[in-house]
């Protein structure tokens, strides 16, 4: 990824967002699927993949910069990407209790 903090949060929730829209859409398609041991599977393999993609995303540019021998700046940057994407996940979480509150559907797929 990048040195930058803001790039790498944004990207893991733009990652987010597309999970959860395929998901989304797909409970839509998939109509009925109860008794289906393919869904449980398929889910895992989404976690397993997501968490390997979140692990690329937040640690890659850390650990090349430890490498290099510049383990302030890694520990620094992977801190500074946790923390601006704890903030994206706050913003988030604040919005939808809003809107929950005020009974109001956003993004309704």
């Amino acid at each position: 990824m990048t040195k930058n903090p803001f790039y790498n949060a944004g990207t893991a929730l733009l990652y987010i967002i597309l999970v959860v829209t395929g998901i989304s859409i797909g409970g839509k398609l998939a109509g009925n699927s109860e008794g289906n041991y393919l869904i449980p599977i398929g889910m895992l393999s989404l976690f397993v993949l997501s968490a390997a993609i979140m692990a690329y995303i937040f640690l890659y540019q850390p650990i090349i910069m430890l490498l290099e021998g510049k383990r302030k700046e890694a520990i620094r940057l992977f801190i500074s990407t946790i923390a601006v994407f704890a903030g994206i996940t706050f913003i988030v979480f604040l919005i939808a209790l809003i809107a929950l509150k005020l009974n109001i559907q956003i993004l309704a797929f």
